[in-house]
C-alpha cells in the first residue's frame, strides 16, 4: 500500500516470521532393573588336620594351587557330589576358590553347603574309572615302571587306553609323560574299557576293542599265556574290601594249557556277609573258577557265570582260575569282578 507523506496516516510494518517445526521432547528411557540378588550360603568353618594341597578341581589329578598348613581355618562353600571334597574360599584360586580333601578338614557338624559340579570327569559318561583305594600312578603298564603320583579313593579319572590284556589302564594325568599315566585295573571301577585302544609300553596304538567295518585279519596263531609267577602264597591281587574304601574290584588276565600259565590266584578279604563273583571270558579254551576259603572249595563256576558267596567279613578268600586240560593249546582271556553286597 502506498502512503503519502504528510497525510497523517501511519503504516503498520508487515513482519513475516518463520514457523519452526515443534521440538519433540525425548521420553525418559527405562532404567534396567538390577539383577535379583543371587542366593548365597554362609561359609562353614573348618580346620585342617594336616598339611593339605588345594586343587583347581575335586581330584588329585587336578592342578595344585597351593598348600594350606596344619591347624589352619578354612571357609567351606561347596562340596562334590560324593562329599569327598570341600570347595573353599582361596584367594589364589580361580574366582577365589579351590578344593581340598574332606577327610583332612574337621568341622563342628556336617557342612550344609551346595553340591558343586566342578570341571572334572563325569562318572556317568565317557570312558572313566572311579578309584577304589589309594593307588600309585605309574609311567608305564606295570609295577616295574616308576611311580609318578598317587590317586585317592573315589577320584574319577578319564581313560585313554589299556594294555594288551586289560590289566593296566592308561589315564589322563597332568604330571605324567605327555600328560598320561597308568593304573592297575584291579583297583578301579572302570567304564567303557572295551572301547579303549590297546597301547604298548612305548605309547604306540596297536588295536582296539571296538569292532569296525574293516574286514577282520586272519585269526592269529594262538600263543600260550605268559607266566606271571603268582601262586596261592603270592597272588596276583590281594585286596581288602571295606565300607569306606573299595567295595568292588575287577581283574583281567589270561591262562592256557598245556603250555603257558595254567592258573591265576586272586586273594580278597570281604567286609559284608554277601559277595558277588562274576567271570567272563574269550578264547578257544575252557576255564574254571574256584572260590576257596580255609583250603576248602566253597563254590565253582565257569565262563559267563556268576555266583553269590555267603562270606564272612574279615576272613581271607582265594579265587583260583585254572585252564582246562585238552588236546592242543587251550587259551582263555578272562575278566573277573568281585562286588560286596550290603
Amino acid at each position: 500500500m502506498n502512503v503519502r507523506e504528510g497525510s497523517g496516516i501511519t503504516s503498520t510494518p508487515f513482519i513475516i516470521t518463520a514457523t519452526l517445526p515443534p521440538t519433540q521432547t525425548p521420553l525418559p528411557s527405562e532404567t534396567p532393573l538390577p539383577p535379583p540378588p543371587q542366593p548365597t550360603t554362609a561359609p562353614v568353618e573348618g580346620m585342617t588336620s594336616t598339611q593339605i594341597n588345594v586343587r583347581a578341581e575335586p581330584s588329585t589329578v587336578s592342578a595344585a594351587l597351593g598348600i594350606i598348613p596344619e591347624n589352619t581355618k578354612v571357609e567351606i562353600i561347596g562340596k562334590d557330589p560324593g562329599e569327598n571334597w570341600w570347595q573353599i574360599l582361596y584367594p589364589q584360586g580361580v574366582d577365589g576358590k579351590g578344593w581340598v580333601t574332606a577327610q583332612y578338614v574337621t568341622t563342628a557338624g556336617k557342612p550344609e553347603v551346595p553340591v558343586i559340579g566342578g570341571g572334572g570327569p563325569n562318572p556317568n559318561s565317557g570312558n572313566v574309572a572311579i578309584i577304589q583305594q589309594k593307588l600309585n600312578v605309574r609311567s608305564g603298564p606295570g609295577t616295574g615302571f616308576n611311580s609318578i603320583g598317587t590317586l585317592n579313593p573315589q577320584n574319577v579319572v578319564n581313560l585313554t587306553g589299556k594294555d594288551a590284556n586289560g590289566a593296566w589302564l592308561q589315564i589322563e594325568f597332568a604330571s605324567g609323560p605327555e600328560g598320561k599315566g597308568w593304573i592297575n585295573a584291579a583297583f578301579a571301577q572302570a567304564k567303557g574299557v572295551e572301547n579303549l585302544p590297546i597301547i604298548t609300553e612305548t605309547g604306540v596304538i596297536v588295536g582296539t576293542g571296538t569292532p569296525t567295518d574293516i574286514p577282520l585279519p586272519p585269526t592269529p596263531t594262538l600263543l600260550p599265556a605268559p607266566m606271571d609267577g603268582d601262586s596261592a602264597q603270592s597272588p596276583a591281587v590281594d585286596i581288602t574290601l571295606s565300607a569306606t574304601g573299595p567295595h568292588s574290584f575287577q581283574y583281567s588276565s589270561d591262562v592256557s594249557s598245556p603250555a603257558g600259565d595254567t592258573e591265576d590266584w586272586i586273594r580278597f578279604t570281604p567286609h559284608t556277609q554277601t559277595t558277588r563273583v562274576e567271570i567272563t571270558c574269550s578264547g578257544n579254551g575252557t576255564l574254571f573258577l574256584e572260590v576257596v576259603q580255609n583250603n576248602s572249595v566253597q563254590q565253582s563256576l565257569t565262563c559267563g557265570e556268576s555266583t553269590t558267596v555267603d562270606s564272612t567279613p574279615g576272613i581271607v578268600y582265594i579265587l583260583h582260575v585254572k585252564s582246562s586240560q585238552a588236546e592242543g593249546l587251550q587259551y582263555s582271556r578272562f575278566t573277573l569282578r568281585v562286588i560286596s553286597i550290603p
